[in-house]
């Protein structure tokens, strides 16, 4: 079996007769299953939703990874209970992104590559904004 072409693998709700088929390298194209079984379904609409969508995902992770810190006149109790949410949230924000990096699609990668930096830089624009506004 040649490593370029996509590698039958059982999945949930298949015969064997009828396998799916799982890419095991990077490929292009609009016909990936990503997070759930027949979404974006091959057609384009779905899939430039789907690419949005991890786009969005990955600006998200990056804007809660500097969360701020809770006021200093709050309980250490809520206070701490409010940093765990936030980073439970993150952290399963970024496992969804890279379970949809996990389909090998090429378009997937990118645009999760480029909203994690689109995500940096406007985080990073947003801190130094704050410090410039505030001479000390």
């Amino acid at each position: 079996m040649s490593h370029d072409m996509p590698m039958p693998m059982p999945m949930p709700n298949t015969t064997m007769n009828h396998m799916a088929m799982m890419h095991m390298t990077f490929f292009w194209g609009k016909d990936v299953i990503m997070l759930f079984n027949d979404w974006p379904n091959g057609k384009l609409g779905m899939y430039i939703l789907a690419l949005l969508f991890v786009f969005v995902l990955a600006v998200a992770v990056e804007f809660f990874s500097v969360f701020p810190a809770m006021k200093t006149g709050a309980s250490p109790i809520v206070s701490g209970l409010a940093q765990a949410l936030v980073y439970g949230l993150r952290m399963t924000l970024a496992y969804i992104v890279m379970l949809s990096v996990m389909s090998y699609n090429l378009g997937v990668f990118i645009f999760v590559v480029v909203g994690h930096a689109v995500g940096f830089f406007l985080v990073k624009y947003r801190t130094t904004l704050k410090t410039k506004d505030d001479p000390e």
